[in-house]
């Protein structure tokens, strides 16, 4: 629930922030730092509800044909999933590379797909600048929403029992008796 949350809230702000839009020449994308959020620390059903979901969000509010944005994300988010256990969800720097990765994935996948299906979208050398800023965008989101994540899960979220094999109300008593 809190990833659609942040999901909803990045794509609203996203939206409606014309800041950077303005200043540098291109719009960060919120949603590829939610989606590798959800994939190094979920299930993959709650990847899936988030890329279809905020995939849905952002094509509403963007001139992008609807459904445009879920196949990237998704894709993205299940090579993640897939590799859940390999990747080092805890340090900020492999969040940074995955987020400036899955960043640039989504948004090439997002133009293959705009061309594939007939649209034209404006090409050029600016599309290297658009791509550079995107992508550090992404390095610098990913780590900040992981952080805000883990810190609203441990607050509404039960801290798990550290369990142990032995039961310390019993005494073992050891030799003949």
């Amino acid at each position: 629930m809190l990833l659609l949350l942040l999901a909803f809230v990045g794509v609203f702000a996203q939206a409606t922030v014309e800041l950077p839009r303005r200043w540098l020449g291109a719009q960060f994308s919120v949603l590829p730092a939610v989606v590798v959020c959800a994939a190094v620390s979920a299930d993959i059903t709650t990847v899936t509800l988030v890329a279809v979901v905020g995939g849905l969000w952002l094509d509403a509010l963007s001139a992008n044909p609807l459904g445009v944005s879920m196949l990237p994300l998704f894709l993205v988010g299940f090579l993640l999933n897939r590799w859940q256990d390999l990747v080092l969800r805890e340090i900020a720097y492999a969040q940074s590379v995955l987020g400036l990765l899955a960043t640039v994935g989504v948004t090439l996948m997002k133009l293959v797909l705009l061309l594939t299906l007939g649209e034209h979208p404006l090409l050029g050398w600016g599309v290297l600048w658009q791509l550079l800023v995107v992508g550090a965008g992404g390095a610098v989101l990913t780590p900040l929403a992981c952080r805000f994540v883990e810190a609203l899960t441990g607050l509404f979220a039960y801290l798990p029992e550290p369990s142990s094999a032995f039961r310390t109300d019993r005494e073992i008593k050891r030799g003949r008796t």
